[in-house]
């Protein structure tokens, strides 16, 4: 008996169910805290206070001050801000369109949480400080010139009435009340007793469980098919002829274009598939003169590049479908994808200049 239990834990699609379940919640918890601080934001005023920062970024882009809230919280979690965003839109804080203009603005705010969290601990380590620095800088460059697009694009497309969406709603109903009822005198609770902001946190913590049980289940069915895919892709290639050369030929394909030594091609291949593991493959080529810190990093940028279609597929379809639903969250992806490809080949053609 306990060798058929032994078997049955051990069976690959248990252990893939139990990775799916983990990846799911960690990331539902993420969002549930998203959504609960944007709900306490707005109950307790606190977006009136984090505005006096964030609209240095809000007001050139039309956007209104709650997508400050979000945005400095992507910084401390990506998927928390993401959350904030998903609960304005659901609220009708934003439009469609003001909502791709704040995903593109968080995109810098996303790439700062990585800093502290992956670039600083693992990669410079393992790139050396000359090409590992100036790896991060480049991204963070595009990072930020991404997000200087979306302010750009929001002051273009959008318009002051985007940023009144909130003051709109709270003016008066015929009978006297407030459209915004909920919210119209937000910013006096924190003068209020102990039993008006224990209130607001059930309030708050109601609308989280609401939004969380309508993103869970579809997040973790897509999760799952996802996963499955992945798990046997090289099935699946195989049946289709595939195999892994594709990733291979692309990469053989890019770097020839762009003039890059032979040994690049393996290095985009590794990169496209595991970051860590294309730094590990690359840092002792920049070490016995294979590459230079400039071509380096234009390797990994272009690894950066094939990679788009292995993570879009394993990673931002089921988060943004999760989030966002089908048809928002493709034109989420579609824009945040564009973006990445014009901005760091630009990049590249100021390193290999």
């Amino acid at each position: 008996m306990q060798t058929a239990v032994a078997a049955l834990l051990g069976h690959p699609a248990l252990a893939l169910l139990a990775e799916v379940v983990v990846r799911v919640l960690r990331i539902g918890a993420f969002i549930s805290l998203g959504v609960f601080l944007a709900n306490l934001a707005v109950a307790f005023g606190l977006v009136d206070r984090i505005a006096a920062v964030s609209r240095y970024l809000t007001a050139p882009a039309n956007l209104p001050d709650e997508v400050g809230t979000a945005i400095l919280t992507t910084t401390a979690s990506p998927t928390a801000g993401y959350g904030m965003l998903a609960d304005f839109r659901e609220s009708g804080v934003l439009s469609d369109r003001a909502t791709l203009v704040a995903v593109t603005i968080n995109t810098f705010f996303g790439f700062a949480q990585h800093i502290v969290t992956f670039y600083a601990p693992v990669l410079i380590p393992i790139l050396g400080a000359r090409v590992g620095v100036l790896y991060v800088a480049t991204r963070g460059l595009v990072a930020l010139a991404i997000t200087l697009t979306g302010i750009a694009a929001g002051a273009l497309l959008l318009n002051s009435s985007n940023a009144d969406a909130v003051a709109e709603r709270q003016e008066a109903t015929p009978d006297g009340g407030h459209a915004g009822a909920d919210h119209a005198d937000a910013s006096e609770v924190l003068d209020d007793g102990p039993e008006s902001r224990a209130a607001a946190v059930r309030n708050a913590a109601g609308e989280t469980v609401e939004k969380i049980r309508e993103i869970l289940p579809r997040l973790a069915a897509i999760y799952l098919v996802v996963s499955l895919l992945v798990a046997y892709s090289e099935e699946l290639l195989a049946l289709f002829g595939g195999g892994g050369a594709a990733v291979t030929a692309a990469a053989d394909g890019l770097a020839g274009l762009l003039g890059l030594p032979g040994a690049a091609v393996p290095v985009v291949a590794a990169f496209a598939l595991d970051t860590t593991s294309g730094a590990v493959v690359i840092a002792p080529l920049v070490e016995n003169g294979t590459f230079t810190a400039r071509t380096a990093v234009a390797t990994m940028l272009v690894g950066g590049i094939v990679s788009f279609a292995v993570s879009t597929f394993k990673r931002s379809i089921p988060f943004q479908y999760g989030i966002w639903g089908r048809e928002f969250g493709s034109k989420v992806i579609a824009v945040n994808t564009a973006l990445k490809i014009v901005w760091i080949a630009l990049a590249l053609v100021v390193l290999l200049a």
